[in-house]
Order: C-alpha cells, then sequence, then structure tokens
C-alpha cells in the first residue's frame, strides 16, 4: 500500500481545514464521508467533491477502502469512536482532546497496540515549522534560562458553537482552547506539572466560561494561561528567559505572516520569519509516514495521555 484512503468521521467545521491538506498530501486521497443521515452526507460529499457518502459512522468504519479516519466528532465521542475506527482495521487522526480521562486515552492506546493501527491527536501547531524552529532556538539556549510561559486563547463564543457549553457533551474552554497552551507549556519544558492552580467562572449550563490556570514545572519553570468564551479573540504565547523573552502571535495557528518576535531589554524586537506549509498539511503526512513507513508520531499517546492528565488536574483544582 503506497496510498491511503481516508474517510471524514462527521460534517464537523473543523473539516474545511482538513480536507485540502488531505488533499494536498502526495500519498493520501480524500474519498469518502459519513454523517448521522444519508442525505447530509450525500450532500456534503456533493458540494465538496467527495466521491463516496455514508448515512452512519459504522457503515464507514465497515468499509475496507478507508484506511484512514479523521474523528471530529463532539469531544464525548472521540474515545468510542476512535476505538471503533481502531477495531475496523483504521488509522486514526482524532480532534483535540482525544479523550476526557487519562484512563479513556490508555483505552485508546491499549486497542491501537493490539490492533496494530495509528492513532495520533490532532495538535496542529506542533507539527508547525515555526513551532520546530521555536523548539530550536530553546535548544541553542538564545533566552538563557526559560523562567516563565504565559499564554492565552480566547473568543467569543457564537450559536453555531453552543455544542462547547454542553458539560454532557465535553464542554468548556479549558477542553476547547486552554488545552492548547497546556500542551505548549508542557513542550517547551519538557516536563509535567508538579503542581497546579486554576479559577474559573462558570456559566448556566455549569461548564467554564473563563479559566486562568497556573502551573508549577520541575525545573522551577512557572506557567500562565487564561482561556475562555467570552473575551475577544487572542491565541498567544510568551516565552520568558533570564536574557530576552519570545512573543509568537497566532501560537496555535501560525501564518507566513505572524513571524516570531525577540526581545532584549526595551530594544525593538528582532522579527523571525519562518514560512511554513499549507495549514494542516504537516499533521496529515506525520500520519502517513506513521502508517506507512512505521516512522512514529510526531504526537504519541503518551503524550496525550499527559496533557488530558495536566487538563483533569487543573479542573480539579478550579473546582
Amino acid at each position: 500500500m503506497d496510498i491511503l484512503n481516508w474517510g471524514l468521521l462527521s460534517t464537523a467545521r473543523i473539516n474545511r481545514s482538513l480536507i485540502p491538506a488531505i488533499r494536498a498530501s502526495g500519498r493520501s486521497r480524500l474519498i469518502g464521508v459519513a454523517s448521522r443521515s444519508t442525505e447530509r452526507a450525500q450532500a456534503y460529499a456533493e458540494d465538496w467533491g467527495i466521491e463516496q457518502s455514508y448515512g452512519s459512522y459504522a457503515a464507514m468504519l465497515a468499509d475496507p477502502n478507508i484506511h484512514v479516519v479523521y474523528n471530529a466528532l463532539p469531544n464525548h465521542l472521540h474515545v468510542e469512536w476512535t476505538i471503533k475506527a481502531v477495531e475496523a482495521g483504521k488509522h486514526v487522526l482524532c480532534e483535540k482532546p482525544i479523550a476526557l480521562t487519562p484512563a479513556d486515552v490508555t483505552a485508546i492506546a491499549d486497542a491501537a497496540k493490539s490492533h496494530g493501527r495509528i492513532v495520533t491527536e490532532g495538535f496542529m501547531y506542533r507539527h508547525h515549522a515555526r513551532t520546530k524552529h521555536v523548539q530550536r532556538l530553546l535548544a541553542e539556549g538564545i533566552l538563557g534560562e526559560l523562567v516563565l510561559v504565559k499564554g492565552a486563547f480566547t473568543f467569543t463564543i457564537a450559536d453555531v458553537h453552543k455544542i462547547r457549553l454542553d458539560p454532557a457533551m465535553g464542554g468548556g474552554s479549558l477542553w476547547d482552547v486552554g488545552c492548547y497552551p497546556v500542551s505548549f507549556a508542557r513542550m517547551v519544558t519538557g516536563e509535567e506539572p508538579e503542581a497546579v492552580q486554576a479559577l474559573q467562572v462558570l456559566g448556566e449550563t455549569g461548564v467554564d466560561l473563563s479559566l486562568t490556570g497556573q502551573m508549577h514545572f520541575p525545573s522551577g519553570v512557572l506557567a500562565q494561561f487564561d482561556c475562555g468564551f467570552n473575551a475577544p479573540f487572542r491565541m498567544e504565547m510568551e516565552l520568558v528567559g533570564t536574557e530576552a523573552r519570545m512573543v509568537l502571535p497566532k501560537a496555535f495557528k501560525p501564518t507566513d505572516d505572524t513571524p516570531i518576535l525577540m526581545y532584549r531589554g526595551d530594544e525593538a524586537p528582532e522579527v523571525i520569519d519562518v514560512p511554513g506549509n499549507l495549514l494542516y498539511l504537516d499533521e496529515v503526512e506525520d500520519l502517513v509516514s506513521a502508517a506507512l513507513d512505521g516512522t512514529p508520531p510526531l504526537l504519541s499517546l503518551a503524550e496525550s495521555r499527559a496533557n488530558v492528565a495536566a487538563i483533569t488536574q487543573l479542573y480539579e483544582a478550579a473546582a
């Protein structure tokens, strides 16, 4: 096998970001989409030029011509349908958060190992050239000793996103967007937090409309972040060292017009441009390489489990 046939598990809005990337991948082909109704699946397939549609998720998993499933279902369905896909012999790219408990990530990992399939979590920013360049700069000591990581991811929720307010479906700003600064802080420190603190504001449905968190890492690095559904759009990270600081606009969805900004004292920032590929393409290619070449995925399920564990600890602290 030298080509992977992809199927979209649901007609979620995020699909529009993955479809161009799958089609740009030299060893990928998008051939199917599944929905809960035949009519919706057919209409979506026609709109996006997808050759095959399925009137149920199970029907797509039963098709042996589908090799990889992109799972963009609501959060509470990620575990169930990822495991079902693996059991049906499919590789899976699952949107974040891959699960809502560490034990469920372990269940996914056990199923993937048992069936010899690749499962990886969809944190696109981890694959982007700018993120990898940040990691190289930190390894070279450009900031001196890292002492503080700060981040934010907020937006004002719209009616189309009300699913994010349903506690039964894994709603809440920390699961939805706060997971990004948590992941970023863990990535740049290379450690897991040994202590966390959090405060939250709950909405009418009982999920966090906004949350602020702090993490203390074994090396002494502190991390602070906020996330929410009730503030203007913000998506940024700041890394503070003993000698300089680095600011990353659009940290989790970087584009060619969002450079790395390096500050030393009160001087004007040094602008570091890092062009990248089509967004989401590197994420797709990572799974393709893992499935066809045996290359370990950039984001392991062990790392995904650790991120879910940190988020769970933050929620416990906020409660």
